[in-house]
């Protein structure tokens, strides 16, 4: 077998040689050389001086030297002898693939002058190459009905060798039931057809296994096989039936993953199980393996991964539809690859976590991703990297595959999200770059309580204010997010006034308003206090606490009060003032309280109206009555005095006090006897003399009843006035006065008779008094005085009650 093989080449190199000498002599063409591959570096191919017909010691004068084609320096020129040498080793399948012959061109370069020959190297196969299937095992399923000489295409061998050395035939092992033919394909390719010699039964052997064998022709002969199984199926007499026996498709070897390329179609005339057609790959290469998917149940070819051009510029499918008992049909599909350029790398976000809670722990895996570049090399590994000043880092779980893991703790309150870029670079040069951009987002925890703006709040209200005034508003803040910094507001229980202080203030749970329930009096309370509390809505909820001052402001809403003289008497004060009494004499005071504070308690007293206007004077911050002149005669007995007290608020109130003042030469029985009764006719006098002038008008007869009404009275008083003369002469006994009753008849200055007694100075009768005090009134009830229509007009000295005890009079009042 050796020595036969080595003939074979000898006439090859013989035949080879003679091709050379015909070209030679015609004298053109390129210079024709033969090796073999897989010949070591060193070995002898040719004298190139020789066949070129060039002196060999001229070749390195000439700086002769051999230029490849490609990149690669497959020779080498000893420009001394002129041999040429093989400077690598050749592998024809690297060189040209199934390319048949290969052939490599050269060009020697001589200078001095400068010339180019032309030479071709033909470097052809030897058998180093076994054929070998893609799948190890063949499954076939046939039905028990399959009729005999029914075809079966089986996996392809592929034998990288070409010619001879290239695969030739297939052989199966020992098989009552098939035989193998061999086929070849449109581009030269042989393919194993499998033949059904004899009817099958799958009672009596439900599966059948054999070995398939492919042998080249190289010697020796090289051989690969792979196991056969067929299994038997029941009877299904309806074959699918593509719509095309051959499909044609072309893409672009950038069209994106997920593609349909073409959709094939078959029927089955069979229902139900029998009739539902599945659709596979019958024959996967490895390219096609990687390369391209297809959907069971529509037929739709789907790429699955970018095709190269340069790596092949076209696919051959052997698409198989099986129906639901097992019938199989089968069809090709070409599918020409277009050529575009290259791609970067891809970043495929796997699994991504977001938000993450910001009490995350150390190193808690936030993303899963995974890198992938379609190139090989350096070109093919890549590098991943996200910037340095976040809190996260990448931790390499496998090839190409990576986890985003936190690095340090997150406060939601200072960041509450991340935007972080993946970049991932490849190795090539220049080199590609892919940047995927994902969000981290911080979910909150309540580890923040609700913040008020201040720790204490003063509100203002003016008393009487009505219900639902708005008092003011208090905020708080939760730095936390969502349902964790929504806050609540309450008021904590408390009293004032002895009532719940939830009676006089409420507050807004949303908004923290502060309103008033009631009015409020701010002679009762002044202020109160009040907690505040503000609960966020996490779990557990976190909450403060603020104060509330409430200040009620006051309002001008109390009149001055008098506490002497009193207003509610049934007659008005009266004080006695010796005539013998000087200016400045300190005749009474006015005391009056004002129930309000601040301006609006400031009271300010003035005399309103006077008998004699020019006689008293009101002090007008304390309200003393004094005398401004000395007292004539020619000055009425009987003084009314109206003083008027009043506050500094802005809508000012104001009260009144009536006095009577009975000017007296001394403190006798008989100047305390006068009675009121020329008052009276001073003030009914005009209203008698209107009454009257009004009645003429309405008629005359009620005219004259008004007259005699008028004479009554004045008879009445004349018979009054004989008795107190009668009593007069009784009145005084000593330089002191008596207790006794005294009648007192003349001006009318005192209205009523009473029983005083009077303690006066000793030494003087015209001195101050001490102590003066009614004792007995002479008149019953329904006895005074005509004229006297109210108890603000009658007089107060039957009331009039002095302690004997006390200081003397001016100074008394003084002192109030």
């Amino acid at each position: 077998m050796a020595g036969e093989q080595r003939r074979t080449l000898l006439r090859r190199q013989a035949v080879f040689l003679a091709l050379f000498l015909c070209a030679w002599a015609v004298g053109s063409g390129p210079v024709h050389y033969s090796v073999p591959e897989e010949m070591e570096s060193g070995s002898f191919v040719a004298n190139v001086a020789k066949d070129l017909g060039q002196d060999p010691k001229r070749l390195s004068a000439r700086r002769a030297r051999v230029v490849s084609e490609d990149s690669r320096q497959h020779f080498q020129l000893d420009s001394d002898t002129g041999d040429l040498f093989i400077k690598e080793k050749l592998d024809r399948e690297e060189l040209c693939g199934e390319a048949d012959p290969c052939i490599v061109h050269l060009e020697i370069i001589l200078e001095n002058p400068l010339q180019s020959y032309r030479a071709e190297v033909s470097v052809y196969d030897v058998n180093d190459y076994a054929p070998e299937f893609s799948d190890k095992e063949l499954i076939l399923k046939m039905p028990e009905t399959t009729p005999p000489g029914s075809r079966f295409p089986l996996g392809k061998a592929r034998d990288l060798d070409v010619g001879n050395n290239s695969l030739q035939g297939y052989a199966i092992s020992s098989a009552d039931h098939f035989r193998v033919y061999t086929r070849h394909r449109s581009d030269g390719g042989k393919y194993a057809e499998l033949v059904l010699e004899r009817p099958l039964d799958r009672e009596k052997q439900a599966e059948i296994s054999f070995v398939l064998t492919a042998i080249d022709g190289g010697s020796p002969a090289r051989s690969g096989t792979a196991q056969v199984r067929v299994i038997v199926l029941d009877s299904n007499d309806n074959v699918p039936e593509f719509s095309r026996a051959l499909y044609k498709a072309q893409i672009l070897e950038n069209t994106q993953p997920d593609s349909v390329v073409l959709t094939v179609s078959a029927t089955d005339a069979d229902e139900g199980i029998n009739g539902a057609i599945s659709y596979s790959f019958s024959q996967k290469s490895e390219t096609n393996l990687n390369a391209f998917g297809i959907n069971p149940l529509t037929g739709d070819i789907r790429l699955l991964a970018p095709l190269d051009f340069e790596e092949t510029d076209a696919c051959e499918i052997d698409v198989q539809a099986t129906d639901g008992g097992g019938l199989s049909a089968y069809s090709k599909v070409l599918v020409e690859v277009t050529d575009v350029n290259d791609n970067a790398p891809e970043v495929k976000i796997t699994s991504l976590i977001s938000p993450i809670p910001e009490d995350s722990s150390l190193e808690t895996v936030v993303a899963l991703f995974n890198v992938r570049d379609r190139d090989s090399g350096d070109n093919g590994r890549t590098v991943c990297s996200i910037e340095d000043d976040l809190p996260f880092f990448l931790k390499s779980t496998s090839k190409n595959s990576y986890s985003l893991v936190t690095q340090n703790t997150f406060d939601r309150e200072t960041v509450s999200e991340y935007n972080i870029t993946i970049t991932a670079r490849d190795m090539g040069s220049p080199s590609l770059s892919t940047e995927k951009t994902i969000t981290v987002k911080i979910s909150d925890i309540n580890d923040n309580s609700p913040v008020f703006s201040q720790t204490s709040y003063t509100l203002h209200v003016r008393e009487n204010s009505g219900p639902a005034l708005l008092l003011g508003q208090v905020r708080a803040f939760d730095s936390d997010s969502e349902q964790n910094a929504k806050v609540t507001y309450s008021l904590l229980p408390a009293e004032a006034g002895g009532l719940p202080l939830l009676s006089y203030i409420s507050i807004n749970s949303e908004n923290g308003n502060v309103y008033a329930l009631r009015s409020v009096d701010y002679e009762q309370i002044r202020e109160f206090q009040v907690r505040v509390r503000a609960a966020d809505g996490g779990s557990p909820p976190l909450s403060s606490e603020a104060t509330v001052r409430v200040v009620i402001l006051d309002e001008n809403d109390n009149a001055p009060f008098l506490l002497y003289p009193l207003q509610n008497s049934s007659s008005p004060a009266s004080e006695l003032v010796p005539r013998s009494a000087g200016p400045g004499y300190l005749v009474t005071k006015v005391v009056a309280v004002d129930g309000d504070s601040g301006q609006n308690s400031w009271l300010s007293y003035q005399l309103q109206r006077a008998t004699d206007p020019g006689l008293f004077t009101v002090v007008s911050h304390n309200g003393e009555i004094r005398t401004t002149r000395l007292i004539t005669e020619r000055d009425s007995k009987k003084q009314k005095l109206i003083v008027v007290v009043r506050d500094s608020g802005e809508s000012a109130l104001s009260s009144s006090a009536t006095l009577t003042i009975a000017l007296v030469d001394g403190f006798s029985d008989a100047h305390l006897q006068y009675t009121e009764v020329a008052v009276e006719e001073e003030e009914n006098g005009p209203l008698t003399l209107y009454l009257v002038i009004s009645l003429c008008l309405v008629s005359f007869g009620f005219l004259v009843s008004v007259i005699i009404f008028i004479c009554i009275k004045l008879y009445r008083r004349r018979n009054y006035g004989e008795k107190y003369v009668s009593a007069s002469a009784n009145g005084y006994g000593d330089s002191n006065f008596q207790t006794n009753l005294v009648d007192v008849s003349g001006t009318g200055t005192l209205s009523q008779s009473y029983r005083y007694e009077v303690c006066l100075t000793t030494g003087s009768g015209n001195s101050e008094f001490k102590f003066l005090r009614p004792v007995l009134p002479s008149l019953p009830p329904g006895q005074g005085p005509p004229g006297t229509g109210s108890g603000r007009d009658q007089d107060l000295l039957a009331n009039f009650h002095l302690n004997p005890d006390l200081e003397p009079a001016n100074q008394l009042i003084g002192g109030k």
